[in-house]
């Protein structure tokens, strides 16, 4: 029998990780790069489709905004994105005021993707209830030499990416980037994507290491926007027009896509280093990142174009205590200082440019997160882990629109491409200044009865404060006017352009129970939770899609089962499987009763099955099924068909520096809607539903040396 050649450093210290997560009592899931598919294009929603209790739904397929939300946590946040705190290297891409792009987070360049689900995210300086995404770069250690893929297919898709690590005594240096252009599936629908970046790491000493890094990602996309039920099943490839006029009213409410050409065009720089000291069972931890993010965003008419433009800047300390050398500290405290400020203008949408200003503001916000938790083995294999974490945060915004009125615009229902007269709204100050903090304790219970199995339970509360997206929105627009506009024919109507609600911070209580574990050919990972949460922050939507502002939902409550499972059949069959489960209901609602929060699916199936033919070629078949209706409102009169996908993919190593790789997506050419709006009260004619991509072949090649 062949021995096993000795693990490379990479490999170690990937062991020593994912043995570390085996025994984390909660939500996680650690995904090294060789797991990550080798596909055409890599995206957020394809790197996490084994994750169960993470969910990903694609708005307009590529490297857009997908709606991602854990354990509930920011399900009805789109495009705006709360309720997960998104790292890179520790460091986090959030703004200060907890919002991030999604797109910002790429997968391609990431060595493994640490996932962190509810109050597990707490060590990390979390302050928000669903959880964490890490996403670790490679260096010149761990990843020495020189890649390179290229691919290409369907719909006009052609990405590159490449890096290049060396490591020469105390130092290692790694460079990347990667590019992306796809046409799209639908009419509008082009997206580009381009991301630069890298790490340098020094060894000032056998115990002191500090890594600087930094990286610039540039997106811009095609906002497609929803279609109404019947047009996406009569072709999925169109986009929407807007409401037909008819006597008494109007029919079919959605965005004039055509005419309004929503558009985002967003950039963020980052820069930032850690040291790591260790002093025998003594480990300290500083770092310090800067982010300046540029983004405009070209809404549909009723919200105008937004334009934010601004820096935030974070610093953090740890410190852990691990005496016995186990592999959780016995004691680790984290504090977190994040604070930032941006530039936000508003701007009319008239015809797809740019139009005259209608709203100015200064943003500021502060977040600290504070953390302190114990690992106490008490007997044997049991482990007892309370915890406890604090958040203050500020939220403030000055008002600098001087003019005396709000302009607004409105196109003719019945002809939506004619202008009707102008009009202007008396100038309404929307400054304010909200402060928010609260504490979050938890407590853990684990047994490991052997090395390879973990069981526990933990009862955690959690607190997120609202981002100023929450704070500060339009409204009164409609399709076919800006904000401040109910009535397209007459612009002299009162109406507020701007609605700034004193929200509370919403919280949770959670318990939550798990079993993970290996045994021979099989491995398993699930947990249970339920969740109380009070005040719930909710951004509404109209019929039409147009903002009616957030709201606090008073109780709700989450509960969710998050099963992974693999298995590995025979020497050349292979199966995993993830599955989620949801049910997030309002309690006693005035309005809404015990209904399901709309946009949340209930039940997510990903299962994989593989086949090894040979040592060099493999051929896998991937099915992604959501089995039962969704809701489109709150009000749960609008759902979402179920639909099952399937995807084929394979690849071939040619030698040991070249492979190529294949893959055929929606094999059966299967019409569904892959998200849709989240709205408060729907119509059975509303255009809510985004089409999923149609059958596609892509193909590439990767190089090693």
């Amino acid at each position: 029998m062949t021995p096993s050649p000795p693990k490379t450093t990479s490999e170690q210290t990937q062991e020593i990780v994912r043995v570390r997560f085996d025994v984390l009592p909660g939500g996680v899931a650690l995904i090294p790069r060789g797991e990550l598919p080798d596909t055409g294009n890599l995206t957020i929603s394809k790197a996490l489709n084994d994750v169960p209790g993470v969910v990903v739904q694609d708005f307009f397929g590529g490297n857009d905004q997908p709606r991602i939300q854990i354990r509930g946590s920011g399900l009805q946040q789109n495009p705006v994105q709360r309720g997960i705190l998104v790292l890179q290297n520790g460091l986090p891409l959030n703004r200060a005021d907890g919002s991030y792009i999604v797109g910002f987070a790429n997968p391609q360049q990431a060595q493994a993707i640490e996932v962190y689900r509810g109050y597990m995210a707490n060590r990390l300086g979390a302050t928000v209830n669903g959880g964490a995404l890490n996403f670790v770069s490679p260096t010149g250690s761990n990843a020495p030499g020189v890649q390179f893929s290229t691919s290409g297919g369907s719909f006009g898709q052609i990405n590159t990416s490449g890096q290049a690590g060396y490591r020469q005594g105390n130092v290692d240096s790694l460079f990347q980037f990667d590019t992306s252009h796809r046409d799209g599936f639908r009419d509008y629908n082009s997206s580009d994507r381009v991301n630069v970046g890298g790490n340098v790491g020094i060894a000032i000493s056998e115990n002191v290491k500090t890594r600087i890094f930094m990286g610039y990602t540039k997106l811009d996309f095609d906002v497609a926007g929803p279609l109404t039920k019947s047009a996406m099943y009569a072709d999925p490839r169109q986009v929407f027009t807007g409401p037909t006029a008819v006597p008494g009213g109007a029919i079919n409410p959605g965005p004039n896509v055509v005419r309004d050409r929503p558009y985002r065009d967003a950039s963020q720089f980052l820069v930032g280093s850690r040291t790591t000291a260790t002093f025998g069972a003594h480990l300290f931890d500083f770092a310090a990142g800067y982010t300046y993010t540029d983004d405009t965003f070209r809404y549909p008419i009723s919200s105008g174009v937004q334009t934010t433009r601004g820096g935030d800047f974070t610093g953090l300390v740890r410190y852990a205590y691990n005496p016995a050398a186990a592999l959780l500290p016995l004691f680790e405290t984290t504090a977190q200082y994040t604070i930032g400020s941006a530039d936000r203008g508003y701007y009319l949408n008239q015809g797809g440019q740019t139009g005259a200003m209608f709203g100015q503001n200064d943003l500021s916000a502060q977040t600290l997160a504070l953390f302190a938790g114990f690992n106490v083995p008490v007997w044997h294999q049991f482990t007892l882990s309370p915890a406890i974490s604090y958040a203050y945060a500020t939220r403030d915004n000055n008002d600098l629109y001087r003019l005396a009125t709000r302009p607004t615009i409105a196109y003719n229902p019945a002809n939506p491409t004619v202008l009707l007269p102008n009009g202007a709204l008396p100038t309404k100050d929307t400054s304010y200044a909200r402060t928010y903090n609260g504490w979050s304790p938890s407590i853990a219970f684990s047994y490991r009865p052997d090395k390879l199995q973990t069981f526990f339970i933990a009862g955690s509360r959690s607190f997120e404060p609202p981002t100023q997206d929450d704070l500060l929105a339009t409204i009164n627009g409609t399709p076919n006017t800006s904000a401040g506009r109910p009535n397209p024919a007459d612009p002299t109507v009162a109406a507020a352009v701007f609605t700034t609600p004193d929200l509370k911070a919403q919280t949770a209580t959670t318990v939550e129970g798990g079993w993970r574990g290996r045994a021979d050919r099989t491995s398993w990972d699930a947990v249970v939770y339920y969740s109380w949460l009070d005040n719930e922050l909710l951004s509404l939507r109209d019929a039409t899609g147009a903002s009616i502002g957030a709201i606090n939902a008073g109780h709700t409550t989450h509960f969710g089962v998050e099963l992974g499972a693999g298995v590995k059949l025979t020497e050349q069959w292979s199966a995993r499987l993830a599955y989620t489960y949801q049910d997030f209901r309002f309690v006693n609602d005035p309005l809404r009763g015990n209904n399901h929060l709309a946009g949340a699916p209930s039940h997510l199936v990903h299962a994989q099955l593989q086949f090894q033919a040979t040592d060099a070629w493999m051929l896998q078949g991937a099915v992604r099924w959501s089995p039962a209706k969704m809701p489109v409102d709150n009000m749960n009169t609008l759902y979402a068909d179920p639909f099952a996908v399937v995807d084929l993919r394979t690849e071939y190593k040619i030698n040991k520096s070249f492979r190529i790789f294949g893959e055929v997506t929606n094999l059966f050419n299967k019409v569904y809607a892959s998200s849709t709006l989240v709205v408060d009260q729907a119509r059975p004619d509303q255009a809510a539903f985004l089409p999923g991509d149609g059958r596609g072949f892509y193909a590439g090649i990767k190089a090693k040396f």
